[in-house]
């Protein structure tokens, strides 16, 4: 659990940089010629590295949830980046966003399982993933602002989760066996990493850090969470007593969601000035010459 904070702290900060850097150049190309971009990257990896460790020693509904308490560090982060105080919406949002999204992953019984999927299963779990983004993909190029900047996140969220569960599974079912490496579930993994990787600098580049973090954070665990139910035979909440505090939970998420979709977007660079000089008005003095 120590290993997971750390690593989603760092996971935080380099989100923070990355996406301060998305603003500035737009998810192109040209951000690889940006230090602070890479300096992120860096960061957000050594971070996720730490969470794949920490995949590999717990199920996905012990270890997930941790990622979720960092969106009350990274929207600060992110405000610290533009030179501004963080909003006090956005403090509330990312705080309700976290304590709903901590609730519910609680409610998940922990339940310590060895991993094994087959290759059946996990190709279709990755045509699933596949529709998901496709789908967000369609429905963001439709929309603008902070409609946009979730969906592109809902995609980026969605690989991230099955980047967590091929982890979790190679991790998990290596049992001191280190061959069990070489197999295709070992190359998937930095294959959908990069993946997410693109899909995040889209959703970072809207302007809206908030939702877009959020978005990812409340997608990534709940896919894995499901995931882990569906393909990893993890268990679900099923007790009647478990039903109230769930839906108590999801509402409390969907308003801090909501909240920080309601927030201006953010700028690095400042708006244009006119450089035409206004008219001065003539003077007493020009009027009579």
């Amino acid at each position: 659990m120590l290993i997971a904070l750390v690593g989603a702290l760092g996971y935080a900060l380099g989100a923070a940089l990355q996406q301060y850097e998305a603003v500035a150049e737009g998810a192109s190309l040209k951000l690889v010629k940006r230090p602070r971009w890479w300096v992120g990257g860096v960061i957000a990896f050594t971070g996720a590295c730490l969470h794949a460790v920490a995949l590999s020693m717990a199920p996905l509904v012990a270890v997930q949830p941790i990622s979720v308490a960092t969106l009350v560090f990274a929207v600060p982060l992110a405000a610290f980046m533009f030179g501004r105080r963080p909003y006090r919406a956005e403090i509330l949002g990312s705080i309700a966003v976290a304590v709903g999204l901590l609730w519910l992953m609680l409610l998940v019984p922990a339940h310590h399982v060895t991993p094994r999927l087959s290759d059946g299963a996990a190709l279709g779990f990755i045509g699933v993933i596949g529709a998901i983004v496709l789908v967000a993909q369609l429905l963001a190029n439709r929309m603008h602002g902070p409609g946009r900047a979730l969906l592109l996140a809902v995609g980026a969220g969605a690989v991230t989760a099955s980047v967590s569960t091929f982890v979790r599974v190679v991790g998990g079912g290596l049992e001191g066996d280190w061959g069990r490496l070489l197999h295709w579930f070992t190359l998937a993994v930095p294959v959908l990493l990069v993946c997410a990787v693109v899909l995040l600098q889209h959703s970072y580049a809207v302007g809206y850090f908030g939702i877009a973090y959020a978005g990812v954070q409340v997608v990534d665990p709940i896919t894995s969470v499901l995931a882990g139910a569906i393909l990893l035979g993890e268990p679900l909440p099923t007790s009647p007593s478990t039903a109230v505090p769930a839906l108590l939970a999801g509402a409390l998420t969907i308003a801090g969601t909501i909240t920080l979709g309601r927030l201006a977007p953010d700028h690095s660079r400042p708006k244009p000035v006119d450089a035409t000089p206004a008219p001065r008005p003539l003077s007493a003095t020009s009027d009579r010459t």
